[in-house]
C-alpha cells in the first residue's frame, strides 16, 4: 500500500510522514524528490522548472515503488507535493494498472500559516523557490479537493495528522 502525502511546502508532509512511520509498523518513506536527483545529471541538457517535468521522473516514481513494495512489502509512505494534474493522473495510472492500494492525501493550510512555516524552517528558511509555488499549489487546490482527502493541518500538530491519515486507511494500531 501507499500513503501519498501530497500539498505544498510547509503543509506538514515530510514531518507527518515521519510520524506515520512511528505509528505503522512495516512503513518506509520513499522519498521520490531522490530520484529527480538520480536524473539531474542524466538530463540536465532538457531544461525543466521541475524535475517532475521529465517524463522519466514519472515512470520512475511508479517502477521504484512497485519494485520497492515487492521486496519488502509493508507500506509506503510518499511525502510529495505533484501540483501538475497530468502528472497525478499518470502516477496514479501506473500504480492502479500494477494493482497498488493507494491513498492520496492533502495536506492544506492557510496561506498566512504556510507564509509562517515556510519563513521559518530551520531546513530552508525563506525559501524563494518554495515561496514562489504557492501559486501553483492554489491552481491545484480544484483538483485536489476531487482527488484526495484534505486535511488541513493549520492548527493541527504532526502526530495529530498521522493519526489521522492511519484511521482513514485503515492501519492505525491499537
Amino acid at each position: 500500500m501507499i500513503i501519498w502525502l501530497n500539498g505544498t511546502f510547509g503543509a506538514g508532509k515530510t514531518t507527518t510522514a515521519g510520524e506515520l512511520t512511528a505509528l505503522l509498523p512495516g512503513s518506509r518513506i520513499f522519498d521520490t524528490e531522490e530520484v529527480g536527483l538520480m536524473l539531474r545529471h542524466v538530463l540536465a541538457s532538457e531544461i525543466v522548472r521541475d524535475f517532475q517535468d521529465w517524463q522519466p521522473w514519472r515512470g520512475l516514481v511508479v517502477a521504484a515503488a512497485m519494485q520497492i513494495l515487492d521486496y519488502v512489502g509493508g507500506t509506503l509512505i510518499v511525502p510529495q507535493s505533484v501540483l501538475v494534474h497530468q502528472y497525478w493522473q499518470e502516477i496514479r495510472a501506473g500504480l492502479e494498472k500494477a494493482s497498488v492500494p493507494l491513498h492520496h492525501f492533502v495536506l492544506h493550510a492557510d496561506h498566512d500559516e504556510l507564509l509562517r512555516r515556510i519563513r521559518t524552517d530551520p531546513s530552508k528558511p525563506n525559501s524563494q523557490w518554495r515561496l514562489e509555488h504557492l501559486d501553483d499549489y492554489d491552481a491545484a487546490r480544484s483538483w485536489h479537493s476531487r482527488e484526495a482527502h484534505v486535511i488541513d493541518t493549520t492548527a493541527l500538530r504532526p502526530r495529530q495528522v498521522a493519526t489521522l491519515i492511519a484511521t482513514c486507511t485503515g492501519t492505525a494500531v491499537g
